[in-house]
């Protein structure tokens, strides 16, 4: 397989990646043959697999903006993938030009896309990360220098907790991070699961066995308890189209099929 120009090095073609993936659903164009293929695949156990992962993105969008007008002015955005229309830099800055975002990934295709994106852009940022080194991220000199730790922060965990699976700790790992953010601080996020889906998303799930992060879907309890310690926004934990729509059109007739539980959280 011919490498493309933006792609580094060091990136293996012969697997498939998430992010890429997602951004194959999302219409970009920074996806590879191999990705493509377990899109299509994912796509013939779940059809609607696109109208998913906009509603995801909606999602994203939408506790942005709740945060911002909470007041929170810097976003620590922990599984960002490619960049796409709407971008949190794009739409905190719209609000507040100043508003910073550090944006982390562990796929070095989004990491050097998002970087090649922010050029110029001296309010945002784009590292290569693991959402299971939370200190690392934490400490990074980058991360140091565009947050302010004793200020709210919105921490953005959207499609990418349940690529940790349950022997890492992904409860563990949450708290960590937010522990270590101000009081006022809001926490996103969003999580597949096969609730509502047992044999479509199942199957789904099982194919991204494939890829370098597998998926560990997990129920409407679980993805609650990834909330301990933190004073739950309403309307709680929900279909990804219920969380505050700003259009009847946004939920649709079946959320549930959306097969995403989504919540903010707000540290004390």
């Amino acid at each position: 397989m011919e490498r493309p120009e933006w792609a580094p090095a060091d990136v293996d073609l012969s697997r498939p990646s998430v992010a890429r993936a997602y951004d194959y659903w999302l219409g970009g164009s920074h996806n590879f043959e191999v990705d493509r293929e377990f899109a299509r695949q994912a796509m013939a156990a779940v059809p609607d697999l696109r109208l998913v992962a906009r509603a995801n993105r909606e999602f994203l969008h939408r506790a942005v903006r709740f945060m911002l007008d909470q007041g929170v002015r810097q976003f620590l955005d922990i599984g960002s993938g490619i960049p796409t229309v709407g971008n949190v830099h794009e739409i905190a800055q719209q609000v507040d030009p100043d508003a910073r975002v550090v944006y982390v990934d562990i796929d070095p295709v989004a990491v050097t896309h998002s970087t090649h994106i922010l050029a110029g852009q001296p309010n945002a940022v784009a590292l290569l990360e693991d959402l299971r080194h939370p200190e690392a991220i934490l400490e990074h000199p980058e991360t140091r220098r565009l947050l302010d730790l004793d200020r709210p922060v919105g921490l953005l965990l959207v499609s990418v907790v349940h690529a940790v699976p349950d022997h890492d700790d992904p409860y563990g790992l949450i708290k960590r991070l937010w522990t270590a953010l101000a009081p006022g601080s809001c926490v996103a996020i969003s999580h597949v699961t096969t609730d509502s889906r047992p044999d479509e998303m199942g199957e789904g799930t099982r194919l991204s066995g494939r890829t370098n992060t597998p998926v560990t879907a997990r129920t409407r309890a679980q993805v609650e308890d990834l909330f301990a310690g933190l004073d739950l926004v309403e309307p709680g934990v929900v279909w990804s189209p219920l969380w505050r729509p700003e259009s009847p059109a946004e939920v649709g007739d079946h959320p549930e099929r959306m097969s995403f539980y989504v919540g903010v959280g707000r540290r004390r």
